[in-house]
């Protein structure tokens, strides 16, 4: 349960979509819209979770033809957080970054994040500690998951958001902004050329 607990830590703390998106709508738009933004983000990693633990992202997953669109939508909703974040505060009228991210977002997310599926699969999968008792392992593991994802993604909004309240000057803050954009078009790549 202990290697089980460590591997949660050590897979949600690395930056991947959520936990970078996390912290790019924390410093730019405040911890209200950060704390609805992590709302959605936890619902749709449980439901991932369900999904993975079922075996239905497994089958569908084995399509083909779903796998590369799930995979380009990922990559198209990701830019477009990305842009959010990039341009907060700016006057560019077709992204509307005024508009922060919130729980749907947060929850539109992780369905077509391939880092949660990845790390899910890893979770439900792997770590064996109750054999006897698989349905009573798989609950204990949700609560041992959610208990150290709370607490990340909580730390990485207020990351986020103390970059926010530092009041740095404007051209400090677009560039920090426009940095966490760019690691999440990173973790992006990564992401599809893992795929390809």
């Amino acid at each position: 349960m202990l290697e089980f607990a460590i591997a949660v830590f050590l897979l949600i703390v690395t930056p991947g979509p959520g936990v970078l998106s996390t912290a790019g709508v924390g410093s730019a738009f405040g911890s209200r819209a950060g704390l609805a933004y992590v709302g959605g983000l936890w619902a749709g990693n449980n439901l991932v979770a369900a999904l993975v633990v079922s075996g239905l992202a497994a089958a569908a997953l084995s399509v083909p033809w779903l796998r590369t669109v799930l995979l380009w939508g990922s990559v198209l909703y990701l830019v477009y957080l990305a842009a959010k974040i990039a341009f907060a505060g700016s006057r560019l009228a077709f992204i509307h970054p005024e508009r922060a991210p919130g729980f749907w977002n947060g929850l539109a997310l992780q369905p077509i994040n391939p880092k949660a599926y990845a790390v899910n699969t890893a979770f439900f999968s792997g770590f064996a500690f109750m054999s006897s008792a698989p349905a009573l392992e798989i609950a204990i593991k949700f609560l041992i998951m959610n208990a150290i994802w709370i607490p990340i993604h909580i730390g990485w909004l207020w990351a986020g958001v103390t970059l926010r309240r530092m009041d740095l000057p404007r051209r400090t803050t677009r560039i920090i902004n426009i940095v966490m954009a760019l690691a999440m078009l990173g973790v992006v790549g990564l992401a599809v050329a893992a795929q390809l």
